[in-house]
């Protein structure tokens, strides 16, 4: 089993920047696909951005692709998303997630560890 406890939301002015962190524990850190998810009020939970076992692999989805960066430091056992040039369309919940195996997924149900969010929120 694997627990993830996120930190790092907040309230910032569009344009903002804001680093989320995710520390786990439980199972062997480096051997976990690692990644974000993001869920604003009325809508589907929407997968924000993932990072390979050994960080070699990120993705990101479509609507933060520029302005988001995943990373993680495997010996601190946490996994970041720095986000940069902030719109109020980023404002939601932010989930971290992970999946034993070393393929990135983009559907909620391909993930079997969750955070249990953080709130992001940025005014216009």
């Amino acid at each position: 089993q694997v627990q993830l406890v996120e930190s790092g939301g907040g309230l910032v002015q569009a344009g903002g920047s804001l680093r989320l962190s995710c520390a786990a524990s439980g199972r062997t850190f480096s051997r976990i696909t690692l990644g974000w998810f993001r869920q604003a009020p009325g809508k589907e939970r929407e997968f924000v951005a993932a990072i390979s076992w050994a960080g070699g692999s990120t993705y990101y989805g479509d609507s933060v692709k520029g302005r988001f960066t995943i990373s993680r430091d495997n010996a601190r056992n946490t996994v970041f998303l720095q986000m940069n040039s902030l719109k109020p369309e980023d404002t939601a919940v932010y989930y971290c997630a992970g999946r034993p195996t070393s393929r990135i997924g983009v559907r909620r149900d391909e993930w079997e560890y969750w955070g249990q969010g953080t709130q992001v929120t940025v005014s216009s």
